[in-house]
């Protein structure tokens, strides 16, 4: 029982961090209409970033992050103005390869600067475990789930309150009633890639504390996009439940199917669940059903 809670709350943590990553995902989404494939890229380049503003530039590790998400708030502001704004009217097949192509393009242009070796920033958390309800816990899962609560809460808080969300809200609901209101449907679309940027950082700064900062971080931050799509790609709260399902399957895969299968299992039980999840719900567990009438 200690090690199934050991691996309950680790899986919370990580899918915590996965929530937060898909909350950037589907925030594009909302607002745009497209899928994001190079979301799991940004979340490597945000972890590099911070890397770089810790460790070479020689920045407080507490300074690093804001520095950090900054960065990453105006690359996904310029990826917004210099390539999406150009495939307005295109095709969604073309838009998604675009963005296939980002993601290759920001993976070697990460390689090419840091290069393709594990890298050590400093813990931000300090080391050693605690005892949760008869489990000893890492601190850094502990501390980890508290900042993505926070900060998934409060994005809530500002998608739902805000002027800036509500504009996003109105954009997601209907461009062209939008824009007649005198929303700024390229400010929006700007802002929200932005936002998604900075979300993905983030993430990708909580996940180095737990699996390290290398090449394969992107992966990790890919694993958003099945925690979008299972709660559902246009639910905020699906996808903050779809985060910890992913999170915890994986977990549990870990201690409890890699030493019968010889490792592997983790990387892919997310999209078995997936899979699973979509044969009886194919819009995810909170998604929208697209009604067409003929």
């Amino acid at each position: 029982m200690e090690f199934f809670l050991q691996l309950m709350l680790t899986g919370i943590a990580l899918g915590s961090g996965y929530a937060l990553s898909g909350l950037g995902f589907v925030l594009i989404y909302k607002a745009t209409g497209v899928f994001n494939f190079s979301h799991g890229h940004l979340t490597m380049a945000g972890a590099y970033f911070f890397y770089m503003f810790q460790v070479q530039l020689g920045l407080p590790p507490w300074w690093s992050v804001p520095a950090a998400v900054l960065s990453m708030f105006l690359v996904g502001v310029l990826i917004e103005r210099y390539c999406l704004r150009r495939m307005v009217g295109e095709s969604v097949i073309s838009i998604i390869m675009l963005t296939i192509g980002l993601g290759t393009l920001i993976r070697n242009l990460v390689g090419l600067i840091w290069g393709t070796q594990p890298k050590a920033p400093v813990p931000l958390f300090e080391p050693g475990s605690i005892m949760v309800l008869g489990a000893q816990v890492p601190r850094v899962y502990i501390w980890t789930l508290i900042v993505a609560t926070i900060l998934i809460v409060s994005f809530v808080i500002y998608f739902r309150r805000s002027s800036q969300g509500v504009a996003m809200r109105a954009v997601a609901f209907h461009q062209d009633h939008a824009s007649l209101t005198g929303i700024s449907i390229h400010r929006i679309f700007a802002l929200s890639w932005g936002l998604a940027g900075a979300m993905a950082t983030i993430s990708g700064i909580l996940m180095v504390q737990l699996v390290g900062l290398d090449l394969s971080l992107d992966a990790r931050g890919l694993s958003a996009f099945p925690a979008a799509i299972l709660g559902g790609i246009d639910s905020i709260g699906g996808v903050i439940l779809g985060g910890l399902i992913i999170g915890v399957a994986e977990s549990m895969a870990g201690g409890y199917l890699d030493p019968l299968v010889d490792g592997g299992s983790k990387e892919v039980v997310g999209y078995i669940v997936l899979l699973l999840i979509l044969m009886v719900r194919p819009y995810g567990l909170f998604g929208t059903p697209e009604v067409r009438k003929v």
